[in-house]
């Protein structure tokens, strides 16, 4: 019988196996296995470890955080922030919970992955050209969002000589300057909010600016005011499709206000990318199942018009400007066999359209 496991001492000894196995986020919870995330998969590392006791996982965490994280967390009881232990980066998370002080990393890859390399469609290219405007990346938590927009921003300091202002909680990847001039701001560590930092934003002239999360009235409102008034706005929501993501952005407002929001958004989107991340049939990994929405004329309408019911029929006549349905991105991965039948009805807009359209 296999020796049992026993805790390892600091965390940057979990991160480097989890760096090694190609693993995406990594447990560390009290009263449990130390965990990863696998290819999609939550699982133990080891099967025959040793359960991490309340005491450990307090000890690995005030080994490793620092002072103002460590004070933050004891004030707030939670804490997220950019790790950097000098073999790459991760994106840290601890809370006190019931049973103790929990933790969770997401790797974050150094290298930042060019549009080719992710399989992003040319039809999102012609997006990053416009000066202003609002592109807008959703899915769930652990999607690829923040892996989609570092290559959308990448490829806009490539091609432009513009300012481009990031303001994100936790910085993840790290963007040099190419042919722009790149600035990145982290709430909590550089400024206070989303809302604060945007607004500050607006006086440091920039040209093209990233917001990592457009989570609440303050801070939409005003990426859509900046989206207006000449710069170009990228931003992601927790959202899983186009449509949804547009009824979302709305509902933030009063009332009394939607009709004026719902003109505003009308006239300065320019897309809507919504992304899923699907376990690959052979195990080895995840495809990446995506949604397009390209702000048309008959769009526009739509949005305007408080029709985004419509939507998905619009999409499907918008195959041309490179309009893609996420259950017709699902069908494609299957009939290529790369994902599983019931991955892609699991994970669709119409389940039982799509089950009928692949003869499931």
């Amino acid at each position: 019988m296999s020796e049992t496991v026993q805790p390892l001492e600091h965390v940057d000894e979990y991160l480097r196996l989890a760096q090694e196995y190609d693993v995406s986020d990594v447990h560390l919870a009290p009263t449990t296995k130390p965990k990863w995330r696998r290819f999609g998969l939550l699982q133990p590392i080891w099967e025959n470890a040793e359960e991490l006791s309340p005491e450990n996982t307090e000890t690995l965490a005030r080994n490793y955080l620092p002072v103002p994280e460590l004070r933050r967390l004891e004030e707030k009881g939670d804490v997220d922030f950019a790790y950097d232990p000098g073999f790459g980066r991760f994106r840290a998370s601890v809370v006190k919970t019931r049973l103790g002080w929990e933790m969770v990393f997401r790797v974050v890859s150094t290298g930042i992955r060019t549009m080719e390399e992710l399989g992003l469609p040319h039809a999102i290219q012609p997006l990053l050209k416009y000066h202003n405007g609002l592109i807008l990346v959703t899915g769930a938590v652990g999607s690829g969002k923040s892996t989609t927009l570092a290559a959308l921003i990448d490829q806009i300091n490539i091609d432009r000589h513009d300012h481009i202002i990031t303001l994100e909680d936790p910085i993840e990847y790290v963007i040099e300057s190419k042919g722009c001039h790149v600035n990145q701001r982290e709430v909590h560590t550089h400024t206070e909010s989303f809302s604060n930092a945007l607004r500050a934003s607006l006086r440091e002239d920039p040209d093209v600016i990233m917001v990592g999360e457009m989570r609440d009235l303050e801070t939409i409102s005003l990426a859509i005011t900046a989206a207006e008034t000449g710069h170009l706005v990228l931003g992601t929501l927790h959202t899983g499709s186009a449509a949804r993501t547009l009824d979302r952005i709305l509902d933030v407002f009063p009332t009394e206000q939607r009709e004026q929001i719902r003109i505003m958004v009308s006239e300065s989107l320019r897309g809507v990318i919504s992304q899923q991340l699907v376990p690959k049939k052979d195990g080895t990994g995840r495809e990446l199942a995506l949604e397009l929405l390209v702000n048309t004329p008959a769009v526009s309408a739509l949005v305007r018009d408080g029709k985004t019911f419509m939507l998905p029929g619009v999409m499907q006549t918008g195959k041309n400007v490179g309009m893609i349905m996420m259950d017709d991105a699902l069908a494609e991965l299957y009939r290529a066999d790369r994902i599983a039948g019931e991955e892609a009805i699991g994970r669709a807009i119409d389940p039982g359209t799509l089950r009928t359209n692949l003869g499931l």
